[in-house]
């Protein structure tokens, strides 16, 4: 999705009658924590003004996000959850380890959510600065964490119909 001209932080809220029922899980990356962190914070609290409770929603941090992919297939099999969001944030450096871990990543996260029963959603940032970064997690572009957790929220619904 493109954020030129939009702000990730608007959107209408959910009528979730069951709300107080779903359990998610965030999976963080430790890695440019500044970033995740502000993701992480913004999406929690979407997801309680939502209707959520707070002691249901389980945090899982990870050193960066390639073990993203490790941490939500293990997750996915073993726990109970209604939804996993997995939270990164990669910028490009001066090599192109950006890129492949760009790719091993998106396509991890594919490959659970063609395997698992239930959503894995993709909340990893992939820019080309840090002020990019900043931009889209609290900053002139809103925070990516809001679109995240009502991401997983919609696909609860769906997964629930």
């Amino acid at each position: 999705m493109s954020t030129a001209n939009k702000n990730l932080s608007n959107y209408e809220s959910l009528d979730i009658s069951f709300a107080k029922k779903l359990k998610i899980a965030i999976v963080v990356s430790e890695w440019n924590h500044n970033i995740t962190n502000s993701l992480y914070n913004a999406c929690k609290t979407t997801l309680i003004n939502n209707g959520l409770e707070e002691k249901k929603i389980n945090n899982f941090n990870v050193p960066g996000s390639y073990e993203l992919i490790f941490a939500s297939n293990k997750i996915s099999k073993e726990l109970e959850y209604d939804a996993i969001i997995a939270i990164g944030s990669i910028i490009r450096g001066e090599t192109p380890h950006f890129d492949y871990i760009c790719q091993a990543v998106s396509n991890g996260i594919q490959k659970i959510n063609l395997k698992s029963n239930i959503p894995v959603i993709f909340g990893v940032l992939t820019d080309d600065t840090m002020q990019q970064a900043i931009d889209r997690s609290g900053g002139k572009h809103g925070n990516k964490g809001v679109e995240l957790a009502i991401s997983a929220l919609k696909m609860i619904l769906f997964n629930k119909k």
